[in-house]
């Protein structure tokens, strides 16, 4: 599990980050706002802690920004010294899908980054793109409602693509999550699995689905989006 906390007090992210770590779980920091919805958008986490108060951009003004301008949808528990009735209104009324006030206890911050993950992967048991489906659950992949063979490894290609559909992801980032290498092997593995998923879910039908971002890595977008490849 990843998650992107974001949290300007030292202290208090020293304190989260020791504890989730502990509990094997990797964690990316931001110490302010637009730090953080800056990797919000470049990366992907399976939740987000955001503090209420931080200069600059706040936390309520950063879940606002990932639900209403960038459509992000990566659960989000919001912290709050404040523990009034409209911070946590306010904060579920933008997105946010829980809160927690300060102080809290460790042990209750985990149960509810578990529950959130776990309600995430509940929901994204189909995945998409235009005409596009990936059911992760039955490990099938139709386009156009014409279902497409693909082998285990391709089938993991795409649907961490998927899951990160709109957005370049590096070799590096395909190693890391599908092969889980941590490093480059100095192959052409992943440019050799592309090609596979290409001929099997682009080379027979309009629009290609999969770009090439030359000197970046990959990106599987929406149709509509196309103008913007």
């Amino acid at each position: 599990m990843k998650v992107l906390l974001v949290e300007d007090e030292q202290h208090v992210a020293s304190f989260i980050r020791k504890g989730l770590e502990e509990n094997g779980i990797q964690v990316a920091q931001a110490f302010d706002g637009a730090t953080g919805l800056t990797m919000a958008l470049n990366e992907n986490y399976d939740v987000i802690i955001l503090d209420i108060v931080m200069p600059g951009m706040n936390g309520l003004e950063v879940c606002k920004k990932l639900r209403q301008e960038h459509s992000n949808q990566t659960p989000v528990i919001m912290l709050t010294a404040l523990g009034t009735t409209d911070d946590i209104v306010d904060g579920l009324t933008i997105g946010a899908d829980d809160y927690l006030t300060k102080p809290f206890k460790f042990k209750e911050l985990l149960a509810r980054i578990q529950a959130l993950a776990r309600r995430k992967l509940i929901v994204n048991h189909t995945l998409s793109v235009s005409d596009l489906k990936l059911d992760v659950d039955a490990k099938e992949v139709y386009r156009k409602g014409k279902q497409i063979d693909l082998t285990a490894r391709e089938f993991r290609l795409l649907e961490y693509m998927l899951r990160n559909k709109n957005r370049v992801v590096s070799r590096t980032d395909i190693l890391e999550n599908v092969w889980d290498i941590n490093h480059d092997l100095g192959t052409n593995v992943v440019d050799v699995y592309i090609n596979y998923l290409r001929k099997k879910i682009d080379h027979d039908f309009s629009p290609p689905l999969i770009k090439t971002v030359v000197g970046m890595g990959y990106i599987i977008k929406d149709s509509d989006r196309e103008d913007q490849a």
